[in-house]
């Protein structure tokens, strides 16, 4: 008989009483109806980041198989519920499982792959991945025996770097003459691969060091040499190969995931819309924003010249000093446009614990602008920074650009999604998307537009250049992930063709490819608006609910792709094998 783990039995559990409950009630359709897999979702939850805590070594293959297996056992397990004796909202949260369990098995598969990659010049990685996996095995040691694996290690290390090293320097770029060749972003990737190889052999050596004095006796000087061999070739790659310098900035790479893995993503999000529809969706939207920037520039009294005019606006920074109150000033301006006109609820404490700090000139580079949720951190130039970068960081937070940041960062941005997704089916998180989260605050962005948030053909200046960079994002984004563009090229295309300074362009692009966001966040932030916007007129234009019902509704119903977001208030559907097929952006040849 297969054993099952405890566990395992409490999921299981949780999941027949599930669909027992299920049974026993009839299906709902209000957005106040509690799912009968919320401790499901939970749990799953839960579990999953047990089984990482547990599996914590990176790319170790024993860590995917299990990853793999943990995601097989809840698939067969989803499958035992009723899906049809489910509610609304317990159907919601069925789709929405299955969905992140099919999109976990093809990450490990992408993992996978990118590690092969990387291995040629990592032959040494499994042999420093299994010391760290026989000690979580809590297995018996032989000192002697580790000794002689260590002192191997280190004549591998170092042999590899020599050999990589003679290869670079040929101008062969291979670890072998007849292996593959090694470019910049496997190679920054292998370097973050080696430091990491690094930790996982300190905490292996730290626990036994000092606790066992016969293991301290053998390995102490072997382990030496295989941590200066391990950060001697992760200098090598970073500095010789990348092209990292110390004191410098990184030089901007990135990783692209190629077409198949964008269509894999864009199944997850549920975006029925292949890569180049997406690219002609960007430039439709691009075009739009230049017509009205050539319309505010004419306002302005500059004629078509709208670089012309955005110059103008970039000038009106504030003082040094006076950035506090300016953010200050737009928060309540923004609260009061909402309530005034009804369009959701704001609790007052939301209103009340929202902070401001301000951000170091070191996160600066990578984040120009502001960031945001309960805290909104501003970027402005302290005194220590560069006069040119002073300047440039006054240009690109001028009055008119923050009057569309500040309330996507806080109310009805950011602040306010988090607020209530923290007291609202908080289930919902692990199944969290950027097209949901940047998509509702970059919404809120193109809505006060149309309710005339902007006041003067300035204003709209300010606002028009984020939307321009938000369609910009959708272009540069997926064709650097299919190939088509290099980070060089993005960069000069946020400099030409969106408005930005050069500095602040190189920080947005550095942020897009730096590896921190997934590869569709920044195509997400107009496409999710798109989708809000498209749903907005389907229910509220149609009088089907109010404002506030509907924006209310969204918040409280948890973070999720935005179709089921559609189909929870519509109450159509979902199905058991649900698809996506919402062309909510209608036709993008148009």
């Amino acid at each position: 008989m297969r054993h099952i783990r405890p566990a395992a039995v409490a999921s299981l559990g949780l999941l027949l009483t599930a669909t027992a409950a299920a049974q026993r009630a009839p299906a709902q359709t209000s957005t106040a109806a509690v799912s009968e897999l919320r401790d499901t979702a939970e749990l799953y939850a839960a579990d999953r980041r047990a089984v990482l805590r547990r599996y914590d070594v990176e790319y170790s293959p024993i860590r995917r198989e299990r990853l793999r297996s943990f995601n097989d056992e809840w698939r067969e397990r989803l499958e035992r519920i009723d899906f049809d004796a489910l509610s609304q909202e317990g159907r919601i949260d069925y789709v929405l499982l299955d969905n992140e369990l099919r999109y976990q098995l093809a990450l490990l598969d992408r993992e996978e792959n990118t590690f092969e990659q990387m291995s040629p010049w990592l032959p040494f990685a499994g042999t420093i991945m299994e010391l760290e996996e026989s000690r979580r095995r809590l297995e018996p040691v032989e000192p002697a025996a580790l000794a002689r694996t260590l002192a191997g290690l280190a004549q591998e290390i170092d042999s590899v770097r020599t050999a990589t090293a003679d290869a670079w320097s040929a101008g062969e770029s291979s670890g072998t003459r007849a292996g593959p060749r090694l470019t910049r972003v496997v190679a920054r990737r292998a370097a973050g691969a080696v430091s990491e190889l690094g930790r996982t052999l300190e905490r292996w050596h730290g626990f036994y060091s000092g606790y066992d004095p016969l293991f301290s006796w053998w390995t102490a000087a072997p382990y030496q040499e295989v941590d200066e061999a391990l950060e001697g070739y992760g200098k090598f790659l970073r500095e010789t190969v990348v092209g990292i310098r110390p004191g410098e900035p990184e030089p901007i790479i990135g990783d692209p995931i190629g077409a198949e893995g964008l269509r894999a993503d864009l199944e997850h999000e549920m975006i029925p819309y292949t890569v180049e529809e997406l690219i002609a969706i960007g430039w439709r939207e691009f075009a739009w924003c230049e017509a009205e920037l050539v319309r505010a520039s004419r306002e302005m009294g500059y004629g078509d010249d709208w670089k012309a005019a955005l110059e103008q606006v970039k000038r009106s920074y504030v003082a040094p000093g006076d950035q506090p109150q300016l953010v200050h000033d737009l928060a309540l301006e923004a609260v009061d446009f909402v309530e005034s006109r009804g369009l959701l609820t704001v609790p007052p404490l939301a209103k009340e614990i929202w902070r401001m700090e301000m951000m170091s000139p070191e996160r600066q580079v990578v984040s120009p602008f502001f960031l945001g949720g309960e805290v909104i951190r501003v970027s402005y130039p302290t005194d220590e920074m560069e006069h040119e970068a002073k300047l440039m960081s006054m240009r690109g937070n001028n009055p008119h650009f923050s009057r569309a940041t500040v309330h996507h960062e806080l109310i009805p941005g950011h602040h306010l999604q988090g607020f209530m997704t923290s007291r609202y089916n908080t289930h919902r998180r692990v199944f969290g998307t950027p097209f949901w989260t940047e998509g509702w605050a970059l919404y809120w962005e193109m809505l006060l537009w149309d309710l005339g948030f902007p006041r003067t053909p300035e204003d709209r200046m300010g606002m028009l250049f984020w939307r321009t960079h938000r369609a910009a994002r959708i272009i540069f984004s997926l064709r650097f992930h299919l190939g088509e563009m290099t980070p060089q090229e993005a960069v000069d295309f946020l400099v030409d063709r969106v408005g930005h300074e050069r500095a602040n362009a190189e920080g947005e692009v550095r942020r897009s490819f730096a590896g921190d966001y997934p590869p569709l966040y920044q195509a997400a932030y107009m496409l999710g608006g798109l989708q809000f916007r498209a749903l907005r007129r389907e229910l509220v234009d149609s009088g089907a609910m109010t404002d506030r019902e509907f924006h209310d509704a969204i918040l409280r119903g948890g973070g999720m792709p935005v179709e089921l977001v559609r189909a929870r208030l519509t109450g159509a559907g979902p199905t058991r094998d649900y698809e996506a097929r919402w062309r909510f952006a209608g036709d993008p040849g148009r």
